[in-house]
């Protein structure tokens, strides 16, 4: 009986230890996380390009559904960076933000279809080897073809990246890597970009005739620019001086009064005697604004240029959605179609109209 009775007993003091210990471990490690980080979205291999269907950007599918229309950062005949809508294949896969940056490449699949005067960005034989999303942060990982440019270029080749990512909804930030290495440096002239890069850094920067930077405002401006007979937008962020009263609203509005430098090239349809009286905005993002009669042509309408100016000037800022337009407090403003201007103007409305 007894040396049953041993047998017993030992297994069961074992596994009494056993299960001691194992509450003494999970009591100890109760709060240790062993699930995935939740800030960080896993993308499986055919979701690389990090963007789910429908965030797009604005994109446009084509009538055969075989195309899209995407905003591209290139560069124009002037060494500026800017925007031209162009008709790229939808991508079998999910893959949007990579095949994006893909027609950023020289010699790449947008050689046949860049619009006259202008030319890709990013160096020739450059691959995308990716692009992840953390939060609202892209991290676009390039090949080691991606550091051959010359030092002058290094501005717009950053610029032409953020530019084209941001277009997406979910992207307010870019990183690079090169070959699974973050960056803490762009690899020819050592522009900082360990925190990220965004559309607030500016893209076409003109100091304009501020002297005191850290006393002023950096908005984004858009200007028209020709290429044969065709007129298109160049985004400039221009410092302005502040003043007491001087908001971004403001600042942006007496930026277009001001208009371009006369060395950029551009050229602006706001009139230099426009005057603000009002600026009201509401908590659903609809800007309201009220001009003096200089914001009107020979005509008395409000020519297409000006209004597109000032609609995707100010909404790059993301509070403001749509803006509605006053002269003296009427809301009467005619179009060069002669049509009343019967609704608020969305960033959208403005997109479809031009090649942007």
């Amino acid at each position: 009986m007894r040396k049953r009775l041993k047998t017993v007993t030992l297994p069961l003091l074992s596994l009494l230890i056993f299960i001691i210990a194992g509450c003494g471990l999970t009591e100890k490690d109760k709060d240790v996380n062993i699930d995935p980080p939740q800030d960080v979205n896993f993308v499986e291999e055919d979701e690389e390009g990090m963007m789910e269907e429908g965030d797009d950007g604005g994109a446009e599918e084509s009538t055969s559904a075989k195309t899209v229309k995407r905003q591209l950062f290139l560069i124009d005949d002037k060494g500026m960076v800017a925007s031209q809508m162009v008709e790229i294949p939808i991508p079998e896969s999910k893959e949007v933000a990579t095949q994006a940056l893909e027609y950023l490449v020289k010699d790449g699949p947008v050689t046949e279809l860049l619009p006259n005067g202008f030319e890709a960005v990013l160096p020739a034989g450059t691959q995308v080897l990716g692009v992840n999303l953390k939060d609202d942060v892209a991290i676009a990982d390039f090949s080691e073809e991606f550091k051959e440019y010359k030092a002058e270029d290094e501005q717009k080749i950053l610029q032409a990246i953020t530019w084209t990512l941001t277009q997406f909804d979910s992207v307010n930030k870019v990183k690079i890597m090169i070959n699974g290495h973050e960056q803490d440096t762009m690899p020819v002239d050592g522009t900082p970009i360990s925190d990220g890069v965004s559309r607030d850094d500016g893209i076409n920067i003109d100091l304009g005739n501020v002297t005191d930077v850290s006393n002023s405002i950096g908005v984004t401006l858009y200007f028209l620019a020709q290429s044969g007979d065709d007129n298109y937008y160049v985004p400039v962020t221009k410092r302005i001086a502040k003043t007491k009263d001087n908001d971004r609203i403001v600042a942006t509005i007496n930026g277009l009064i001001e208009g371009p430098s006369l060395q950029s090239g551009l050229f602006s349809d706001f009139p230099k005697e426009v005057e603000l009286i009002d600026a009201l905005k509401d908590e659903n993002g609809l800007l309201t604004l009220d001009f003096n009669e200089a914001i009107l042509d020979n005509q008395k309408v409000i020519s297409n240029d000006a209004l597109h100016s000032l609609v995707l000037s100010l909404t790059e800022n993301k509070e403001i959605e749509q803006i509605s337009i006053q002269v003296n407090g009427e809301s009467n403003v005619l179009t060069e179609a002669g049509s009343p201007l019967a609704q608020p103007v969305t960033r959208e409305m403005v997109s479809k109209t031009m090649p942007f």
